[in-house]
This record gives C-alpha cells, structure tokens and sequence, in this order.
C-alpha cells in the first residue's frame, strides 16, 4: 500500500523543527554560509599538520586544470621522479596531452569495438545503455595507462605541449561523443542488417578517421620522432639526438612497468579476498592485458604502499577525493566533517554498503610521495596531487590513516612485493564483473 505525505505528518515535522533552538542556529548558518564550512571539525583541523617522516617529494605539484585526466598525471609523476634524476634536473614533465591523444583515440577504437560485440542486443540492454552513456570520458585506471606507455611510449612535454583543449576538455568530449554515437547508430543498423564483418570494420576505420581529425585539430598531432637535448641542474649541456616515443620511453622510464600489479580492496560480501577481478568493456587498447585488479584487505594495502615508499618509490593510488576533504587546506580526514551534529543524524554506511549503494567509488588518481610512520604504523600519508599548486601544502595534500581505509580502492605496486600465495593468484581467471559495476569507475 502506497502512502502519501500527508499534512498532518508535514505539520508535526514543522511543529518539531521550530521547537528545537539548535535547528533554528544551524538554519541561520547554514542558508548563509556553506553547509562543510559550518560542518568542518577544527578539533580534526588542527590535529593535523603536512610533515611525514619519510618524505619523497622535493618538486612542484603538476595540473591537470580543467580535465579528466588525473590518473595519466598520476602515472607519469610516478615515472618523472627517476627521470628526474638519470636527467640531472629538477623539474621535469612527461607529456600528458601526448598520452591523452593516444588514449582518446585508444577509447574510440575500443568502445567501437564493444558496440559492434553488443549490436545484437536492445538498446535499452543495460550494457548497451552503459556504453551509449559512456562514449568519450577522460578517466582511466593505472592498467590503462601502463598500456599506452607499452604502445607510444612517452614524450617530453616541450614535444607536445598543452593545449586550450588538452587543459579544459568538455568541448573536444562533448564532440567526440556525437560522433561516436552517430556511428553507434549506423554501425546497429548495419549489424541488424546482416552486415558482413568487413563492412562493419571499414565503418569502424572511417569513424577513427573522424577521430583523429578531430583530436589533431584540437591537441596537436603526436610526433613520431623529435631531438632531445637538455641542460642539467648544473648548467650542464645534454643531446641524445633524434628520438622516437618508445626510444625515449625506454630511456628514461626507470621503473619496471610490467611488473606492476594493481590491488584494490573491494569489502563486499560477493568481492571475496585473494580473487582476482576484471569488469566487461573496460580498457582503451585493444589486445592490451586486461584491466585485472586482485582484491585484499586494505591493511595489506597500506602495508606495500609505505613498504614502497620507505624503500624511496612513489605509489600510484585511486581514491574517492569527494568524500570528507577538504581541498583548500589540502586534508582528508574520515571525521573533517560533523555533518551528524548539523543534522542529527549519524551516518552507519560501511565502504561496502557505500560501493553497493552507489554512494561512493573511486574517482580520482593520485601518487603517494610520503608516509608518516609511528613504531612502524602508518597514520598520515602525503599525497601529491594534479590540481596545481594553489591548494594544500603547495599543492601537495595530507590524508589521515582513517581516511586511507574508507575512501581508498586502487594502488599499483610492483609484483614482487606480494606473497608467493597472492603472487599465484594473479594466474588464476579472473571474476567478470559487469560493465556498470563500481568497480570499473575510471578516474578523473
């Protein structure tokens, strides 16, 4: 039986409300004042201060300005740190936007793909539905991007710089998308119509075509070689000549990229530990390794990432930045908001109901560069982020150990670290999780 909101209830509610002074307080605050501003515990501000015992960083945070890009900028400040020194220099940039281009074009070639597999199926068919939602999106996982670095290597950013769209994609995406989903359309048709597989293929390479066009227009066109040449820290003179990405790639990325593994922690009862896990039509290079996660508990997790960090490596990590932070002062914290005192009401969602729920996944990448370690424990960790320097510490940020254990899925650490039990379990098939699952969000 349906019930409505009947007058009487509303009256009690109003009656009740205007009865309680502290309700009345926070109105008055709170409809002149932003709701986190009101809600900010400053006993947990002030609890908290940016130094780490065991530092990394010694650089300048990077931006990733107005775009989804996070997890690209993630993966090559992880690589910069020992290109930096085998450079001799300071500062320095791998290209994002020579990634992005390779990626965008990656994703239109893969999600093409996934439309011709799934043209047998209704439109409204949830995959089908997922997919025609998710056209032209700027996120990624760290599998994602060791796939591009394997296939077009790297190139310094003064080979490819920014541009206006590289910085702020919305239009370029927006564009991409109608043209993937007119050709959605035409390629369903085509497929219903009994279209041989070759026909389908060469309406696909047309479409790149389009593409391709349109990603050269707005971000550059990469280069197949360029000349490398830098002074050092020192004033010092350097050429290594003419170049091509995978050349410079494997000059100068001094960390094993094959060997690294991406772990997540996914509490749900049907997510079991020490199982291996991908999701349907995730991933941007066809013939890539697919996206595989392998599931342990979170302690475990921050074991290997401050193991990794003491042993002088950054760690790159996806995490759900929305939730409890505080992006001004640079803090994440599980408690920076007493939201439960403004509204008498204390929330009981675990990171399982949340990830269940749809009330929390991972949305955004980042690189660990410190952890603050009391007798070999952890209990804040540094974070160099990709929004410029303005914000935090110059634009590194400090997330509390409690913060790190509701709000972080994802780190990549190298295969090596792992037991000889969790090493065997990367072999095993993984679980196929569905294409909307949370687990397959990308970051951005």
């Amino acid at each position: 039986m349906s019930r409505d909101l009947a007058p009487d209830l509303v009256e009690r509610l109003a009656k009740a409300f205007d009865a309680d002074p502290t309700a009345r307080l926070l109105q008055n605050a709170v409809t002149t004042t932003s709701i986190d501003e009101v809600a900010l515990d400053r006993r947990v501000v002030t609890s908290i201060d940016h130094s780490v015992s065991n530092l990394l960083d010694d650089w300048a945070a990077t931006s990733q300005e107005k775009s989804g890009r996070c997890w690209l900028f993630a993966g090559t400040n992880l690589l910069r740190a020992g290109a930096r020194k085998k450079l001799g220099v300071k500062d320095f940039e791998f290209s994002q936007n020579h990634l992005l281009f390779w990626d965008k074009l990656e994703k239109a070639n893969y999600w093409l793909e996934s439309v011709i597999a799934t043209a047998d199926r209704e439109a409204d068919d949830r995959t089908v539905a997922h997919l025609l939602a998710h056209p032209a999106e700027d996120g990624g996982q760290w599998n994602m991007f060791a796939a591009l670095v394997r296939k077009h290597g790297l190139v310094p950013k003064v080979a490819m710089p920014e541009t206006k769209s590289s910085g702020n994609t919305h239009q370029m995406n927006r564009d991409i998308a109608t043209i993937l989903r007119q050709a959605a359309r035409d390629l369903r048709s085509r497929a219903a119509a009994g279209a041989a597989a070759e026909t389908l293929d060469a309406a696909r390479e047309s479409v790149l075509a389009t593409v391709h066009r349109l990603l050269c227009i707005h971000l550059g066109t990469p280069p197949d070689s360029f000349v490398w040449q830098w002074k050092d820290s020192d004033g010092g003179f350097h050429r290594d000549g003419v170049m091509t990405p995978l050349e410079f790639a494997d000059a100068y990325v001094t960390v094993p990229l094959q060997e690294y593994v991406c772990l997540v922690n996914d509490p749900r009862p049907t997510s079991p530990y020490g199982r291996t896990f991908t999701v349907e039509h995730l991933g941007n290079v066809v013939g890539a390794p697919p996206v595989t996660y392998l599931n342990v508990e979170v302690d475990l997790m921050k074991t290997l990432a401050s193991e990794t960090i003491v042993g002088g490596e950054p760690v790159w990590f996806g995490c759900d930045t929305g939730q409890m932070s505080n992006s001004a002062l640079g803090l994440w914290d599980a408690g920076l908001y007493d939201r439960a005192m403004v509204y008498a009401s204390e929330p009981t969602l675990t990171k399982a109901d949340r990830l269940l729920l749809h009330e929390s996944c991972m949305t955004h990448a980042m690189l660990f560069t410190g952890v603050d370690l009391l007798d070999g424990a952890p209990r804040r960790w540094r974070v160099e982020n990709s929004w410029g320097t303005e914000k935090g510490d110059k634009g590194f940020m400090t997330m509390n150990d409690g913060w790190f254990a509701e709000y972080v899925f994802e780190v990549a650490v190298r295969r090596d670290r792992l037991s000889a039990e969790l090493q065997a379990a990367l072999d095993q098939a993984p679980i196929v999780l569905p294409a909307w699952d949370p687990m397959g969000a990308l970051a951005g």
